[in-house]
């Protein structure tokens, strides 16, 4: 191109100096363009880095701890106090890695998961309801079915149409009087305590079933 510019710049018509230097004549007299370099613009309500204090300041406040930035931003715009937008909050606090759960949550210490251990049989007997398909559709029937955990043995079944923590007892004195008193009794999420005495059995947590 600059054989080109030169050739013109003597007086060659354009169309002959393009056909000397071999392009073509609408490229030849395109204007180069100069180089723009990208402005930064910065706004005219960006905060500095003392109101970004401020505004971080005021977020981890005892009274805005626990709240996010939305409810920060409202209740300090009803008392006529202004430090930024709900966005610029939220900036400041990503800016800051604080952009997570930031009320203070409980800590539960860590709780051993329970767990019945058997080293022999009648020791743990387990229990549960079962549906059960009936004759007709849309009719089922309740099997009361309880294991001996250690053996994996069906110490009793019983069937009823309906559940009910009376016939729940009627089946575990039955099943007791033939195989003996087990020392805990597991249902589902409880264990229901077995207590015997002379002619006295007790079973806690069986009789509130509905």
């Amino acid at each position: 191109m600059a054989t080109y510019r030169e050739l013109s710049s003597r007086g060659v018509p354009t169309r002959w100096a393009a056909a000397l230097v071999g392009v073509p004549r609408a490229i030849a007299t395109r204007r180069p363009r100069t180089p723009v370099s990208p402005e930064i613009r910065v706004p005219a309500n960006k905060l500095t880095d003392v109101e970004r204090a401020r505004v971080l300041q005021v977020v981890n406040s005892t009274r805005f701890v626990d709240l996010p930035s939305i409810q920060i931003y409202a209740q300090l715009l009803d008392e006529g106090v202004y430090l930024g937008s709900i966005s610029t909050i939220y900036r400041v606090l990503t800016e800051n890695s604080q952009v997570k759960e930031r009320r203070r949550l409980a800590r539960h210490p860590a709780r051993a998961i329970p767990e019945l251990v058997a080293t022999g049989p009648g020791q743990v007997y387990s229990w549960d309801i079962t549906k059960l398909a009936g004759p007709v559709k849309g009719t089922y029937f309740d099997a009361y079915v309880m294991i001996d955990i250690y053996s994996r043995y069906i110490v009793g079944v019983h069937v009823h149409a309906h559940e009910s923590g009376v016939l729940a007892v009627e089946m575990m004195r039955q099943i007791f009087a033939i195989h003996g008193v087990p020392q805990v009794v597991h249902a589902d999420s409880e264990n229901v305590e077995c207590r015997t005495g002379p002619g006295v059995l007790t079973l806690t947590a069986i009789d509130s079933m509905v």
